[in-house]
Formats: structure tokens, C-alpha cells, sequence
């Protein structure tokens, strides 16, 4: 039975542990010149509205190491854009990849490719859920700090799509997880009723950065204005304020504190020039555990 990855809410406790030391497994031996060739013959589609760095590069170089091919598709380049249904297209490539990849505006549209479609569906980013994004931060924390369990995680910034997913991350995993954003860009309340249902801890939510950061292992942040929201960015700057991660923020956490962004990053907006530029900074790594991840995720669904 096929298995699609639209949202965390798809996993299980197991599920998540499995993908954590799969992918550490596969880097590890990837380091040591062992090359997995577990999917030679298949292939990855990808297709994307938004436009993307480490994602689509991520996604292509995980299938091409496991010995894979994938076909990138910009959505304007299918008939999708000449208004053929969805479920049209999910059927047809059903017939001639083995799992699609999507990245995309409306998350209703990846959930009907994968209601159409007989192979798996992952989503690359949507503007609800950017799930494997914060697999792949979960297994950075987990090489730097040896696990995420008793790990206090603060989100400083826009209720946007990774805020949601790190939300579902916790309500799975029962995350120490702390949500600071302001009055007017917090986190849909739709999103933290679905997670409550799987919840197995409570996540705390305020509008002051500096209560969020107390104590806190890990600093989370991502830009202000998401890919849609750039005409907004005035106003959210003036609406941010104080929510910038910088050494005077940072000061109210632990000592040895993660400071983390998924990237790319607005350099002197949601993030100092000089937590960015830190010696001992965990955003590459981050960047880098996409691919390695992603290789654990194809794996496993394929």
C-alpha cells in the first residue's frame, strides 16, 4: 500500500525514529565512499511552482546517489498550466515515475495529486507544511545535541509553514516546543487543533521573543515575508520588531544554543549578519542533512 508524506501528521513516533537513523546511516556511509544504489531503475518527478535552492537540489542528488533519475518539471512547462485537472495528471504520471515530489502554493493541490495518484506524493513545500524541512533540522539537532528528547525548542518568528510543521514534529514526537510570533501573524488556530489531536505535549504559544528564548537549546527562525508575502515586507518589518535572532536575543538561552534557519536567509531582518556568520554555526549542516534525509524519505516510500 502506497504511502504519502503531505504533512508530519502522516508519521508516527516510529516513523520518525526510522527516517533519524536511516539518514545518519546513509550519511555516514555516504562519507565513507559507500554509495547505496537502492533505487537504480526509478525514477523521482518533481514539480515545482516555487522557485528553490537546496530543496530541488536536495531531492535530485539523493535520488541520482541511491542510483535513481529525476525528471524536474516547472508547473508552467505541463499541461497543468493549460488547465488540465489535477487528477488527470496525477494518473498519467502515475504510469511512468515511481514517486512525485511538489512544491506548490495551494497544499489542496498536492493532497489531490495524492489522492490520484498510485504512487507516492511528497511535499517539497506548500504554503501550510514544509514537512521534510523539519525532518532533516530534527536529525541536526539530534547530531549536535544527541537527541531531541528534553531539548527546548523556540520558533522566533512568522506563523508560516515551517512554523506548522515544527508544531506537527511536536505534537507527535512530544517536542519542548515554545512558538513566539506577533499578534497579527501567529499560527493558523486550524493548524493547532489538527496537531492536538495527535498531541503528547503541550506546546507553548506568546508573542514575546525574549520569554520564547529563556532556556531555550535551540533558536528557530525563517524569513519574515514567505514567497507569496514579499509585498507585505514593510509592514512586517515595523511588525517584527524585537523578533530578530542576534547575539542579544541569543543571550537569554543556553550557552552552547543552536541557532537555526531552513535559508534562504534576509541577513539583518529575521537574522544578524554575525549569528549567520558564527564559527561553529549549524545553518550548512542543516542545508547539507536535506539530501541525506531526503535519500531515508525516497527510500522508505519507494
Amino acid at each position: 500500500m502506497k504511502k504519502d508524506l503531505l504533512s508530519l501528521l502522516d508519521l508516527e513516533k516510529e516513523d520518525f525514529e526510522t527516517l533519524f537513523a536511516r539518514a545518519i546511516q546513509l550519511k555516514e556511509r555516504y562519507a565513507r565512499g559507500i554509495f547505496d544504489k537502492l533505487l537504480s531503475g526509478k525514477t523521482l518527478g518533481l514539480i515545482f511552482d516555487k522557485k528553490s535552492t537546496r530543496t530541488r537540489v536536495a531531492f535530485e542528488t539523493a535520488m541520482i546517489q541511491l542510483g535513481g533519475h529525476p525528471i524536474y518539471m516547472s508547473t508552467q512547462d505541463t499541461q497543468i498550466s493549460r488547465n488540465e485537472p489535477a487528477k488527470d495528471t496525477a494518473r498519467v504520471l502515475s504510469r511512468y515515475i515511481d514517486c512525485l515530489a511538489m512544491r506548490t502554493f495551494d497544499h489542496a493541490l498536492v493532497e489531490e495529486f495524492a489522492k490520484s495518484s498510485t504512487i507516492p506524493v511528497i511535499n517539497a513545500l506548500t504554503d501550510s507544511f514544509h514537512p521534510c524541512q523539519i525532518l532533516s533540522d530534527l536529525m541536526t539537532i539530534i547530531e549536535h545535541k544527541g537527541g531531541y528528547k528534553n531539548i527546548r525548542i523556540a520558533w522566533v518568528g512568522d506563523g508560516n509553514n515551517v512554523a506548522n510543521s515544527w508544531i506537527n514534529a511536536a505534537s507527535v514526537l512530544g517536542l519542548d516546543l515554545v512558538v513566539a510570533c506577533p499578534d497579527d501573524y501567529r499560527v493558523n488556530p486550524d493548524i493547532i487543533e489538527s496537531a492536538s489531536v495527535k498531541s503528547k505535549t503541550d506546546i507553548e504559544f506568546t508573542n514575546d521573543p525574549k520569554e520564547a528564548v529563556k532556556n531555550a537549546d535551540v533558536v528557530y527562525t525563517d524569513v519574515w515575508a514567505s514567497m507569496g508575502d514579499e509585498d507585505e515586507l514593510s509592514k512586517r518589518i515595523i511588525a517584527f520588531k524585537g523578533f530578530q535572532v542576534n547575539k542579544r536575543l541569543l543571550s537569554g538561552a543556553k550557552d552552547d544554543v543552536l541557532a537555526m534557519h531552513c535559508l534562504p536567509a534576509h541577513r539583518g531582518e529575521e537574522i544578524a549578519e554575525d549569528v549567520l556568520e558564527e564559527k561553529n554555526s549549524v545553518f550548512w549542516d542543516q542545508a547539507e542533512n536535506k539530501r541525506h534525509m531526503h535519500k531515508a524519505i525516497l527510500e522508505s516510500l519507494i
